[in-house]
């Protein structure tokens, strides 16, 4: 892969050309050249942590969220692509992970544990207030709320893993849940050992889920130690009630690498995926059945699995929408990022009709 660091001003833009696959002729998601724009560093003192769950609002500007260790509030941010600047949106964010907007116009928040909410937010992006949607499921409290989208009808769908913090846990299960738009929260699926990222496909027959199971978080501190396990990409069907109605496909197997963490799709029905792997960090685009299509590394390889602070790590990826539909936002260690492709984001302001 060739690398060209090119220093404009003040930024440093680090280019790296897409990987083909190969047989490929032409790499069909990156351009020749594509290259990450620097759109966003952290410029707050914060405990390690990093950047997460970027989401595209109906004016185009992109939300994310700057989710530190410890005892520090997060973040949530707005980068707004016209003008090129980044706000805080709020600094006081509950640990909220993944993001996503609504067609009212609102943003819904997973708040995550260590100090977190462990609950489902829905934020006022005019007043700038928030308010709980969810919190439990049977009357326990979810684990630590990860990551979220949304059907056609306005339902949530979210995962439930647990990675960190020392609050007791409840619920015995990490799993995926939806909650409907009448306030009720119901199991999609426990198929998953620690459920990531999510998304649905184009015509919201699928959804996929991201097994990211790196060991811990026990349910008890008296608990054995967990070991690591799973590190898939699944599909699951999902009929008319969108409830999942058939067996899991296994799409990626990562083996021992780590592996995805968020995900989008595009209009052709192909999967992006954010993955956390130290030997190959990096976009992979893989189509409905699994076939590896494109990847973009966005650090360097490290064969020797040493780890230093999430440097050139991917958390989550996201297209921006109208003009800027072929931008793929991606949230890199401390930052945000921005890559222009061949292919289009899914307009996510559709109504199920």
């Amino acid at each position: 892969m060739r690398i060209l660091t090119v220093v404009c001003g003040i930024w440093v833009v680090t280019l790296m050309a897409g990987s083909l696959v190969a047989g490929e002729r032409e790499n069909p998601i990156f351009p020749a050249g594509a290259a990450l724009e620097s759109l966003h560093t952290r410029q707050v003192r914060l405990n390690s942590g990093l950047t997460e769950g970027p989401t595209v609002a109906r004016d185009g500007s992109i939300y994310f969220t700057d989710m530190p260790f410890g005892p520090d509030n997060g973040m949530i941010l707005r980068y707004d692509p016209k003008t090129g600047k980044t706000s805080v949106f709020t600094d006081n964010s509950g640990k909220a992970n993944g993001l996503t907007c609504m067609v009212d116009g609102s943003l819904i928040a997973c708040d995550g544990a260590d100090g977190g909410g462990r609950r489902l937010t829905r934020w006022d992006l005019q007043t700038g207030q928030g308010k709980t949607l969810a919190d439990r499921f049977q009357g326990k409290r979810f684990n630590s709320p990860n990551d979220v989208c949304v059907d056609l009808k306005g339902n949530l769908y979210f995962t439930d893993p647990r990675y960190g913090g020392t609050e007791p846990r409840e619920l015995e299960r990490e799993a995926v849940y939806r909650l409907n738009t009448d306030g009720t929260v119901v199991e999609i699926t426990r198929e998953v050992e620690k459920p990531n990222g999510i998304v649905f496909s184009p015509d919201q027959r699928t959804l996929y889920i991201g097994d990211h199971n790196n060991g811990g978080n026990r349910l008890k501190s008296t608990d054995p130690e967990l070991k690591r396990g799973a590190m898939k990409v699944y599909a699951f069907p999902v009929n008319k009630k969108g409830l999942v109605s058939g067996p899991r496909r296994t799409l990626v197997d990562f083996g021992i690498e780590n592996g995805c963490d968020g995900m989008t799709v595009d209009t052709r029905g192909n999967i992006y995926l954010a993955c956390r792997s130290l030997a190959r960090p990096g976009i992979m685009v893989i189509d409905p059945k699994g076939k590896e299509l494109a990847f973009f590394e966005t650090g360097p390889r490290n064969q020797k699995g040493l780890f230093e602070d999430w440097k050139g790590i991917p958390s989550n990826v996201e297209f921006g929408i109208g003009d800027d539909a072929n931008s793929l936002y991606v949230s890199i260690d401390k930052s945000l990022y921005r890559i222009h492709v061949k292919s289009r984001g899914i307009n996510p302001y559709r109504v199920a009709k």
